[in-house]
């Protein structure tokens, strides 16, 4: 059984840090790129960050998000890490991560395959 397992999320202050954890069961990742997707309510699901297969380390980080958040992989511990800085209350959604079979990350949920049960993430002003 495939599983993605979100977690980390909960109640921060505003400009306060927040680490979440995505760890991946079932198969291996290595050749899948993995991306962080989140969703507020009444809202799309929207991209947040991703990264490539190994070797490919260059993340890919939304506009929104860019200079605050910085996303790594773990390929020993099958896990994907997203560290967040900065945080405002725009930020508050349900974060989930997903898995593709493609290189390079992409920003279009219909292209994962796999998903997380996501994390909840509310930022208090």
């Amino acid at each position: 059984q495939v599983q993605l397992v979100e977690s980390g999320g909960r109640l921060v202050h505003v400009g306060g840090s927040l680490k979440l954890s995505c760890t991946t069961s079932g198969r291996p990742f290595s050749n899948y790129a993995m991306s962080c997707f989140r969703q507020a309510p009444g809202k799309e699901r929207e991209f947040v960050a991703g990264r490539g297969w190994v070797g490919s380390e260059t993340p890919v980080y939304s506009d929104s998000v860019k200079g605050r958040f910085i996303m790594s992989r773990d390929f020993a511990e099958s896990s994907l890490s997203l560290e967040m800085n900065f945080l405002k209350p725009d930020d508050t959604a349900i974060y989930y991560c997903a898995g593709g079979k493609f290189r390079a990350p992409t920003k279009f949920p219909e292209d994962y395959d796999y998903w997380g049960q996501g994390t909840q993430v509310t930022v208090s002003s």
